[in-house]
């Protein structure tokens, strides 16, 4: 006779596990996701990196150019300055320079953009491809939109690294607000200069600075 008593218990490990599984499947956006979840958990079980394609995708992305810093570089110097880009346009510039369609659809899916697409905010999504943590990320997107070529530590607005943080965070879902906000609140008053400029090197060098 079943037990139905006895409390089901689940690992405390689970709900991180398939989170990571989900944002993985979004970025992926694997044809046959069976199959491919499968390979995933497989992987795990094997104590393996998870597959972050499909075999046939990794095969056809062979014959696209290889998402760097400096082609992002490239895209932000054509947007020249807007805040707001059409989907359309961006498309057809990410085309231009051989970029992976299946890579701008999950920027796309991922910041569930429409016609008219914030720049910023795919420039970040797009630079986490680049960048495995947080502060990676942010370290790539700073590179990519400073205008610094003097050999110094790249750096940008403070109200700019704010609002990608503060994204990048909300997208990531590991992050608290109130973490965000205490890291920030640091920042602005222990490490940005007075010229209100933050610097690569000051976040990422900063034992107090921890933005994971």
């Amino acid at each position: 006779m079943a037990q139905t008593d006895k409390p089901t218990r689940i690992p405390p490990k689970l709900p991180k596990m398939l989170k990571e599984f989900a944002k993985a499947a979004i970025r992926a956006q694997p044809q046959a996701l069976i199959q491919w979840a499968a390979d995933y958990f497989e992987a795990l079980s094997r104590g393996e990196t998870p597959p972050v394609r499909e075999r046939s995708e990794r095969v056809a992305l062979c014959n696209w150019a290889e998402l760097t810093p400096e082609l992002l570089k490239l895209l932000h110097s054509q947007v020249a300055g807007r805040l707001i880009v059409h989907a359309e346009e961006l498309a057809q510039m990410w085309k231009v320079v051989n970029l992976p369609t299946d890579l701008f659809n999950s920027v796309m899916n991922v910041g569930h953009f429409t016609e008219e697409i914030e720049w910023l905010k795919f420039l970040a999504l797009a630079c986490s491809a680049l960048g495995v943590t947080i502060t990676k990320t942010l370290k790539i997107v700073c590179e990519v939109l400073s205008c610094d070529h003097n050999g110094e530590s790249p750096r940008i607005l403070f109200s700019t690294f704010q609002f990608l943080y503060t994204y990048i965070a909300e997208v990531d879902g590991e992050i608290s607000a109130s973490h965000v906000s205490r890291m920030l609140n640091y920042i602005e008053q222990e490490v940005i200069g007075l010229d209100g400029l933050i610097t690569v090197n000051g976040f990422t060098q900063n034992p107090r600075v921890r933005l994971e």
